[in-house]
């Protein structure tokens, strides 16, 4: 393959660093006929909430479930995106945005492969989490408010952030000195500060079975 003047394989860049000769190539291989081969559909279930509501619990609670129905599944969290994927980042507004563009991005992928894929974000700005969902059809983004109030998750930050982020050593933190805008219209809102973990994993798996995306129990 020959290099571009610029350097790059793939052809000229414009000033914003996006190559322009790329072509967008479809798989042989379809969502629908994984869907098939599978006996369920793709989603992508996008769990909000603060630092400390229970995303990353429940996400992999239901991502426990599903896989013990022999589902295609897989949870993308937060902490450990920012181990690799988004190691550059930090949590400056454009920062958060940045991330939860690729995260979105990424989600993407997870669905067109046929995965149920969990996402346990912070996501405090609204306008990022209606990117991501503009990123794909209707009814494959299933938003989850992990609505625990905020005296709750300080009560449960095993990590000591809420106290350093009130005695100003950490700087942006969300629900201290950075805003959490709450969904408007998520497909599910569940109080995980008040509902046991399974109870609110019922509700997830109810509603996935009431869209269609997984099977009811007996029908797999």
């Amino acid at each position: 393959m020959t290099a571009s003047p610029t350097g790059s394989p793939y052809g000229a860049m414009t000033s914003q660093g996006a190559a322009t000769n790329i072509v967008w190539h479809h798989s042989t291989v379809t969502r629908a006929a994984r869907a098939h081969q599978r006996g369920h559909r793709s989603a992508i279930l996008w769990f909000t909430g603060l630092s400390g509501a229970g995303k990353s619990t429940l996400a992999n609670a239901v991502n426990s479930a599903l896989f013990e129905q022999g589902l295609a599944c897989y949870v993308l969290d937060g902490d450990n995106v920012r181990h690799g994927l988004c190691s550059d980042l930090g949590f400056s507004d454009a920062d958060r945005e940045e991330n939860i563009r690729r995260i979105g991005e990424v989600a993407k992928l997870f669905l067109d492969a046929g995965v149920v894929v969990l996402t346990a974000f912070v996501s405090p700005f609204r306008s990022d989490r209606d990117r991501a969902r503009a990123l794909v059809e209707a009814g494959d983004f299933i938003e989850i408010h992990c609505a625990a109030d905020l005296g709750v998750c300080e009560q449960r930050d095993t990590k000591g952030l809420y106290a350093k982020a009130r005695a100003g050593e950490i700087k942006e933190f969300t629900g201290i000195s950075s805003p959490y805008e709450e969904p408007e219209n998520p497909e599910l809102r569940i109080d995980t500060g008040a509902q046991d973990l399974e109870a609110c994993v019922a509700l997830v798996l109810a509603y996935l079975q009431s869209k269609g995306v997984i099977p009811e129990p007996g029908e797999a």
